[in-house]
């Protein structure tokens, strides 16, 4: 399904559950209603304003429709997110095969996930046209579980060469930093509702292990979509948009619906989330050996569907 994501950024406003919609109104003055859009059209829904409120009616609809709810931070980082605890009708087999997952699977799973994303780098730097050998020149080396941790070494060429050598990955920071953490968090959020679609549980993560981290399993299979935000985060500043402003998220969000190259054709991002969440459930089934991940190759201009923000 390709849905929106909702965006409130205004501290003057109250979001409600009316007739199947949800209702965005204005808290000033008279109260205005400022917008509706159909709950089942919703990917989900971003908090991104400290005086906001909303209803706990509205929260339990969003969670029925396994829409997530994400709570963000002055930086743009997502700090909290409300996701159902009913995904899909086989959920209980799905958790029992990840928690029965063996260690030599989780790590050949791992290594093509990490394969695909220092893949994604390259087509981003190729489309930057910066030199890309030194990031795809690394991808022949990435071994079961990555033990040799390529994905930090392509990595840190890779930061370099597309944001030049003074920069540095700080999601405390604001300009090219805080676009990204922004384009993360919206990623972050599609793949939530793509794992708790396909019955797997966030928490229970394929590679990350931080035991604050509730979405280590959302975390893990994002990594080879980040490339997406990085290069139209780079296309933003290019055109000398520096800042994370109303302008600057919409192209951001947008970005979910451009296309990306599968076995099956061109698809949007969001469903090739929603296919590689699967195909994890299917691995860890025992129904495929491998997953079904985007073929190296970004989109080259700006996104160009709809979203909706106030």
């Amino acid at each position: 399904m390709i849905g929106r994501i909702i965006e409130v950024a205004d501290d003057k406003r109250h979001i409600f559950v009316s007739r199947g919609f949800l209702v965005v109104r204005n808290t000033d003055g008279d109260r205005e209603e400022l917008g509706q859009i159909p709950l089942d059209d919703i990917v989900a829904v971003i908090a991104n304003a400290h005086g906001l409120s909303y209803t706990n009616n509205l929260l339990v609809a969003l969670a029925e429709r396994g829409a997530p709810f994400v709570l963000c931070a002055a930086n743009h980082n997502a700090v909290g997110m409300l996701w159902p605890i009913d995904g899909n009708f086989q959920q209980a087999k799905r958790f029992d095969a990840q928690i029965a997952a063996k260690k030599p699977t989780n790590n050949r799973i791992w290594a093509e996930i990490v394969k695909s994303k220092v893949q994604q780098q390259a087509a981003a730097l190729e489309a930057a046209g910066q030199l890309t050998v030194p990031v795809a020149s690394l991808v022949k080396k990435i071994r079961s579980g990555d033990p040799d941790n390529i994905e930090a070494q392509a990595a840190r060429r890779y930061w370099a060469l597309l944001f030049g050598k003074d920069f540095r990955r700080d999601k405390n920071s604001s300009g090219i930093n805080g676009l990204l953490n922004y384009g993360y968090t919206i990623y972050r959020a599609a793949t939530a509702r793509a794992v708790i679609a396909a019955g797997l549980h966030p928490t229970l993560g394929i590679h990350h292990s931080n035991q604050g981290n509730p979405m280590r399993l959302v975390d893990d299979l994002m990594e080879p979509f980040r490339p997406m935000v990085d290069l139209l985060v780079w296309q933003i500043n290019n055109i000398g948009k520096e800042q994370v402003t109303a302008e600057t998220k919409r192209i951001l969000v947008r970005s979910l619906y451009d296309d990306m190259q599968t076995n099956s054709g061109t698809t949007p991002a969001t469903v090739c989330m929603q296919r590689l969440a699967v195909s994890l459930a299917q691995v860890y089934l025992g129904d495929r050996k491998e997953l079904d991940l985007p073929f190296p190759g970004l989109p080259l201009t700006l996104a160009s569907s709809l979203s909706e923000g106030w």
